[in-house]
Formats: structure tokens, sequence, C-alpha cells
């Protein structure tokens, strides 16, 4: 199957079911995503409302779904956080969301009342979105949608096409893509925002760093979903690009970007006062934010 052809992120609705998961239950007065449970079907809420009444199901596949959003709530949370707060902090009139799956930031967060948003994804994911959103309004000035395969099109036509302005400051948001994309392809990517970055704009960008552990846990997914023991989300997702502080940090100088901040999950976790059990995931994502020289 070519990249163009392929299905909705599976991905995507895991996260969102560990947002819904997570919704003021999870450091409640920091996070709250109740968007989130909208976006989900009938039978992809029945494995969230068991991890919100803490009630695991007995049969192997079921409990290994509801492992996987108990663990993915944990995640999302203090990412979810940390991207709100890096947004708060450094506002520009446009926000791209590059991969933005089934993120809801431009129908929760009132201070995106007076900004341009552009959701920029895959072709299958974006049209399973707007079929899920329906004619639900957003908080946000307008939204535009930027249908791309960032492993064959070309970011530049398409954002030009959705009206995005490159000589205006942008906020650009990259959250839980980068693992998936091949290294080129994170390049080429962030070389084109380079390009469309005034200066002064900012780029927020969530990453993995190089885990054995975490690619081992992965494998044993990946293998029981081939063997028919679990079905799982990510199975035909895997990842392509972990980096490390410093790598990162190249590519995205590289781009014209300086780093601001780096930090990884776990530590903005325990700043929450969360008590998670996903401490490796925790430890291995981070959220960068650059700034545009």
């Amino acid at each position: 199957m070519r990249p163009s052809e392929r299905a909705a992120s599976r991905t995507a609705v895991l996260v969102c079911q560990g947002r819904a998961a997570a919704d003021r239950r999870l450091a409640p007065g920091r996070f709250s995503d109740p968007i989130a449970v909208d976006l989900l079907r009938a039978d992809e809420r029945t494995v969230v409302e068991q991890v919100r009444a803490a009630t695991p199901p007995a049969g192997w596949s079921e409990r290994a779904a509801y492992e996987a959003v108990r663990a993915c709530a944990d995640v999302v949370a203090a990412r979810t956080v940390a991207i709100d707060d890096a947004l708060h902090d450094r506002p520009h009139p446009q926000l791209v969301i590059l991969g933005a799956g089934l993120d809801t930031r431009a129908w929760r967060l009132p201070q995106l009342a007076d900004v341009d948003v552009t959701e920029v994804d895959h072709p299958a994911s974006q049209g399973d979105k707007r079929v899920r959103l329906g004619d639900r309004p957003p908080i946000a000035r307008t939204l535009r949608f930027a249908a791309v395969d960032l492993a064959v099109d070309e970011l530049d036509e398409a954002l030009d096409a959705s009206g995005h302005d490159a000589e205006v400051s942008t906020t650009w948001l990259w959250e839980g893509v980068v693992p998936y994309l091949t290294r080129e392809e994170v390049v080429r990517t962030l070389r084109a925002v380079g390009r469309r970055s005034a200066r002064g704009s900012s780029l927020i960008v969530n990453y993995q760093t190089p885990s054995l552990r975490a690619r081992f846990g992965r494998r044993l997914t990946e293998i029981a979903a081939v063997l028919g023991l679990q079905e799982t989300a990510t199975a035909n997702e895997p990842w392509r690009t972990l980096l490390t502080p410093a790598q990162m940090a190249s590519l995205l100088v590289d781009a014209g970007f300086g780093i601001h901040a780096d930090e990884d999950l776990l530590a903005v976790s325990r700043r929450l006062g969360l008590d998670s059990t996903a401490r490796i995931s925790l430890q291995n994502g981070r959220v960068a934010v650059a700034l545009r020289h």
C-alpha cells in the first residue's frame, strides 16, 4: 500500500481515547479535554469508560486495549499540558498543526479566538476527523484544513492553497508525528517550516528519544498483532525516527530555529503530581520549543 492510500490513523484514535480518559481525572485544574470523547464512536468509548472507572475487563484482548488507553492517558495529560503552556506563552496570529489527527485545540482553547488555525494531516485521517466533527464550530477565528501526506506531498503548496501567510509570524505545532516519519521526511518538513516562518515564529515539537526498552515493547506488540493474539492501534504505524536532544537541536538549527526549551515528559508529569506507571514512555517523550532567528 502506498502512503497516500493508507487508512485513517488508528494511533490518532488511541491518543483521543487517552485524552478522553484523562479529562478532568488526571491533573485536574491543569488538564481537561471535554471535546475528545465527542470525537469517539460508541465502540471506541467503551474502553475509555472502563479506564475512567478503573474497571479493567477480563478478556486478554480487551485488557490489552484497556492498558494501552490507560498508559496513553498518562502520557497525553503531561504532553498536552506542556504544549498548551507553550502555546499560551508564545502566541502568534497563525497556528499550524502538523499531523493534527483528532486534535481539539481549535475547539477548546479560548486563547485561539483571535488566531487563524490550519490543520495539516494525511487526507484519510483528515477526512475521518471532519466526519467525526460534523458541524461543530471552532473557537478559533478561522479553521482551515490542508490535506497533506508528508511522505510525498509538498507542504509549501498545500499551505499556500490553505491561505497560510508566510510573512506573518506563526506558531507551528508538531505533536506525536516525528517518530512515524523517516529521517528524510522529518528534515524536509522542518526545512519547509523554516522557509514559511517569519522572524519570531515558534515551533513546538514533540519527539521520542532512542530507547531499547520502548522499541522492544513496541516490537512485542507488533508480533502479538501479527499472530492474532492482540489487536493494536500501533501495529501498522511503526516508529521510524528516534532522536536525541542533541540531534533534534541540530535539525532545528539547520532549519533556522534555535532551541528555547526542551524537556522530557516525566519531568512535566512530576510537576503535575501525576503518579504514572508509564515512566519509560514519559521519560523518552520530549517537547521542545524553538524560535525562528
